[in-house]
């Protein structure tokens, strides 16, 4: 009877000390861009499967928006921008560790809408009506469509005959091609492949952007994570990269 009672009180107290463990595991708090959302979950998911148990909060949305919010003061332990400008801008403020930031991955920018036959190039995008972008002062899809437009002499003229529709992120501007709500919309190939009814029309070409980049890196309050320190790891790790090309990101370049 007392072997029994000591097997069972180790048994508790193993219990206890696993699930004190996984309570004392620090959440990771990970701001990431809306192109990588389905990558991330995906990531997410493997990472837990793989035995690491950190809770990972993750905060999706434009790259502006969430660079402004750690600069004031946000929690997060990991930031994945969709362009190296609001990397820098929480670089310049002394937010993110440089010895920890990347490129990890790439991507392209594409023009989607319902099949059209007469849109081909960035010219015919003025015959249409409404064009949809994520808003280029937040959003980097919407600041390198934006780039393209202006370097192919379009922006000015689409801006005055209000054909351009601001979206809060590029998913959004995904919606409303998708949706028929606008003709078309400039958005990444990533986000292109998830549409149900938008197509693309065309590749928008690079000597009209920037390349696209998706720089990492781990925040001065990460660097005191080891959780975050683990997962930012798992990120950068082949088995990531494999997940990022199956949504069409490019790596390795």
């Amino acid at each position: 009877m007392k072997k029994l009672i000591t097997t069972i009180s180790l048994i508790f107290a193993g219990v206890l000390l696993a699930v004190s463990s996984l309570q004392a595991a620090e959440p990771v708090r990970l701001s990431g861009p809306a192109s990588m959302t389905e990558a991330l979950k995906e990531l997410i998911a493997r990472f837990g499967a793989a035995g690491d148990h950190a809770q990972i909060l993750t905060n999706i949305g434009s790259s502006g928006a969430m660079a402004k919010q750690i600069n004031e003061g946000a929690p997060a332990d990991i930031f994945i921008s969709a362009n190296k400008k609001w990397m820098d801008f929480l670089h310049d403020q002394k937010r993110i560790d440089p010895a920890s930031e990347r490129n990890l991955v790439g991507n392209t920018l594409v023009f989607i809408g319902k099949k059209n036959p007469a849109v081909t190039s960035m010219a015919d995008i003025l015959n249409l009506r409404q064009i949809a972008i994520g808003s280029p002062k937040s959003v980097p899809a919407g600041e390198y469509a934006s780039q393209a437009m202006e370097k192919a002499g379009i922006y000015r003229k689409l801006e005055e005959a209000r054909q351009l529709i601001m979206a809060k992120d590029v998913r959004q501007a995904l919606t409303y091609a998708d949706r028929g709500e606008t003709d078309g919309a400039f958005v990444y190939r990533t986000d292109a492949l998830l549409a149900e009814q938008a197509v693309i029309l065309f590749e928008v070409p690079q000597d009209l952007y920037d390349r696209v980049t998706y720089p990492v890196a781990l925040t001065i309050e990460g660097t005191q994570n080891p959780e975050a320190r683990a997962f930012y790891d798992f990120l950068i790790s082949p088995e990531a990269m494999q997940v990022f090309e199956k949504y069409g990101f490019s790596v390795g370049k």
